[in-house]
């Protein structure tokens, strides 16, 4: 049988392209390094250390009795909820198997081989992989103090540039821009260029000054924004999050949804995790407790790191050792956290803020690995 050379027939943008790395699994780590499960603390991927809402999971068990049937495929109830909670139109929301559909969608529908998007340096690696499996161009503008230097994403943008993406907070580095930055932005894009305003660590940011995407899509009609389930309200595994947008950019990404991409788990779930306002704030108070917990204790190690307004930060190893042996030193201790060489910060680290207990386990790893 004659060989083929399947990476040839596949799509050029495809072929350049390297998988997405997640977070190191728990029961990967305890395989690797023969570990207890139940040892192991993972502050890889930003999740929500109290797990779900007992509202969620009630709404998970009664909807077993349902496995036999399709999701609603139109999603009605969460986007009644979303629509009377989020003070929304319920033909402005596109509903995804993550907020991270939302990102494939706009860009199948408005990107073409050989135009491009305009991104960040530092900021979410989906963006770029999503463009180039049409064959984009992704151009990414450096970044200032770690952030989105909007001024400059503006100069990137050129007769070929379909979509801006920006990150508000920013993952990985938990840098934001301010209502002012956000909305002379906006006012400066051209009107063909859809600007997709990724929120999804939207409910942890406490600044006076840091914009609601929301309020602002009546007033820029070429913006979509996206929020998640999986970070603030716990529903990592489950996959759900949304667009909002107009009714005309929603209508162009529910034509490209596949159909049944939100599970009837998720759509439950979601939607009593929305209702369920006291797990939300619950979550906030332990997320802020965290932070202060962690940055104390960076600065008692004399470690510099990065101001983040998100549930995770990210700070530097000492340049006389490699954070990826501080990494796997911390591996061999049983907690997880996020080398980020990927986005062009080779000697820093991310950790997700976890419980008291879990932040204590990192930090006494943590001094171990350095000392």
């Amino acid at each position: 049988m004659m060989a083929i050379n399947f990476s040839e027939l596949a799509v050029e943008g495809v072929r350049s392209l390297k998988p997405y790395q997640p977070g190191k699994p728990i029961d990967e780590l305890a395989r690797e390094l023969g570990l207890n499960e139940s040892d192991i603390v993972k502050l890889a991927s930003n999740e929500n250390p109290m797990g779900p809402s007992p509202a969620a999971l009630e709404a998970i068990r009664q909807e077993t009795a349902e496995l036999h049937r399709y999701p609603d495929g139109a999603g009605f109830v969460l986007k009644k909820t979303l629509s009377d909670k989020l003070n929304i139109r319920s033909e402005q929301i596109t509903l995804g198997n993550g907020s991270s559909d939302i990102l494939d969608f706009i860009v199948r529908v408005f990107v073409n081989d050989g135009d491009n998007v305009v991104v960040s340096q530092h900021a979410f690696a989906i963006y770029g992989l999503v463009a180039r499996t049409v064959g984009a161009e992704c151009i990414a503008v450096p970044a200032k103090d770690f952030g989105h230097d909007l001024e400059a994403m503006l100069g990137a943008i050129n007769d070929r540039t379909r979509i801006v993406f920006v990150t508000n907070p920013n993952n990985p580095t938990g840098t934001w821009n301010t209502q002012n930055e956000v909305v002379e932005f906006l006012n400066r894009v051209p009107d063909n260029v859809v600007v997709l305003l990724d929120e999804a660590y939207f409910e942890y940011v406490d600044e006076a000054d840091y914009p609601n995407g929301l309020e602002l899509l009546d007033q820029y009609p070429n913006l979509v924004v996206t929020r998640t389930f999986s970070k603030a309200y716990g529903l990592a595994s489950l996959r759900v999050g949304f667009g909002v947008s107009s009714p005309e950019l929603a209508d162009l990404m529910n034509r490209v949804r596949p159909p049944f991409n939100v599970d009837s788990f998720a759509l439950a779930a979601a939607n009593a995790a929305m209702l369920d306002e006291d797990y939300v704030r619950e979550s906030v108070v332990l997320n802020n407790r965290g932070m202060t917990y962690l940055t104390s204790a960076f600065d008692e190690l004399g470690l510099s790191f990065i101001p983040s307004v998100g549930n995770f930060i990210s700070f530097r190893v000492p340049e006389s050792v490699s954070a990826m042996d501080v990494y796997s030193g911390l591996l061999k201790l049983g907690v997880i956290v996020r080398p980020l060489a990927n986005y062009e910060m080779p000697q820093y680290l991310r950790v997700s803020i976890g419980t008291e207990a879990e932040n204590e386990t990192f930090v006494r790893a943590l001094k171990k690995v350095l000392a």
